[in-house]
């Protein structure tokens, strides 16, 4: 499609933008909050706020994108996004920062769910995974370059970080203002009030495996991210910077496997062998985890999981937007919930299991990597018996 061909890359500028202001402020926040008197339970809580609002309204910003179209509500997003980061950098109290933050995961959440439904409504189901596959990348891209830069910026001036992504926030939003077309005609939407699945019907249904086995998966992602610093610490004597390089190489191979691989397994041998193999090789990638010993197990090992852990969103999201009833943006916003559920419940979880024992947040990594493999082979049984009982 040539819409699709002009939109895309427009659509990976605009995420990479997102994520790149998002990733400046993850490695100043926790300080910057402890200087305005945070202490760390009040840190934990600040960083869980947003991804509460992400949970609550992702599904509602699908919907509403559903009714009016895509376009609108992505600028509300990145426009909230920009006001929560400038927000943050005027904050001299720890209640303006939860201000910010409640404002910022409110709004925001309104990102992810409609660029998922804008990339579906653009791209043809055989050329579905490709697409949520570059969108993939360019998140992935965004938080590998965005720590990077907040740490640079952070040695003057703790503030320096805020206004930078609220600067870049609002360079995306005046790119998707001027650029952006709109991907869901008046006509669709009307057409769309009428046909669209309530959320109740697509939690009872044989779509209700998807949407939990991505609960599962993003479950084990947060316990590793929660944890693994400790880890490398403990088992290979790894500091901070070997880390930041570690998450940055393995962010590399998760955008490209996403941004040049997923595309080509989907269109081959669909979405659902794609996504068993991506579960197989996180459980590899945990199961090799546990070995680590230096800098280059640690960085191979990690890869491992990443890949694998790359072929699995893409492939759900692009299978989810072909098989259900209601619009791509009450499905992707649904999806999305789950995705900030597991991100709230996996780093507590993830850090309980690692102070029982410092291998449990992985075998048990495993453990939910099976549990995924396994929603997905009851969902393909219902698929089947679906088709089979026409």
């Amino acid at each position: 499609m040539l819409e699709t061909k002009k939109s895309l890359p427009i659509l990976f500028a605009v995420m990479f933008l997102v994520m790149v202001g998002f990733g400046i402020i993850i490695p100043v926040l926790p300080f910057y909050a402890e200087e305005i008197g945070a202490s760390p339970t009040q840190l934990g809580f600040l960083m869980a706020v947003y991804s509460l609002m992400q949970l609550l309204f992702a599904p509602m910003w699908g919907r509403i994108s559903d009714k009016i179209g895509r376009k609108p509500v992505i600028m509300i997003g990145i426009f909230g996004l920009a006001l929560s980061f400038f927000l943050m950098g005027i904050a001299t109290q720890l209640w303006m920062l939860f201000a910010a933050r409640i404002i910022g995961g409110f709004l925001s959440s309104a990102n992810m769910p409609t660029v998922m439904a804008y990339v579906a409504d653009i791209t043809s189901e055989e050329d579905r995974g490709k697409g949520m596959g570059i969108i993939g990348a360019s998140i992935g891209l965004g938080f590998i370059f965005g720590p990077a830069i907040g740490g640079i910026f952070s040695e003057q001036n703790l503030h320096t970080p805020f206004y930078l992504a609220g600067a870049s926030s609002l360079l995306t939003f005046v790119l998707v203002l001027f650029l952006l077309k709109e991907s869901l005609p008046e006509d669709k939407r009307s057409q769309g009030q009428q046909k669209r699945a309530p959320i109740s019907e697509m939690l009872k249904g044989r779509l209700s495996f998807l949407f939990f086995l991505q609960l599962f998966v993003s479950l084990s992602l947060s316990g590793l991210e929660a944890t693994f610093a400790y880890f490398a610490a403990e088992t290979a004597g790894l500091g901070t910077v070997e880390l930041g390089y570690i998450f940055m190489i393995m962010g590399l191979a998760g955008a490209i496997v996403q941004g040049g691989l997923v595309g080509r397994l989907t269109k081959q041998f669909g979405e659902g062998f794609v996504i068993q193999i991506g579960i197989f090789v996180s459980a590899v990638g945990f199961a090799l985890i546990l070995f680590t010993e230096s800098f280059v197990t640690a960085a191979i090992f990690l890869t491992v999981f990443g890949i694998g852990n790359g072929l699995i969103r893409p492939s759900v999201s692009s299978l989810l937007t072909k098989q259900s009833t209601a619009g791509h943006g009450s499905t992707t916003g649904l999806l999305s919930s789950f995705d900030s559920l597991g991100r709230i419940i996996g780093p507590p979880l993830g850090g309980l299991l690692f102070s029982m024992s410092i291998g449990l947040p992985y075998i048990s990594g495993i453990l939910l990597s099976g549990i995924a493999f396994i929603l997905y082979r009851v969902f393909h049984h219902k698929q089947n018996s679906k088709v089979g009982g026409r």
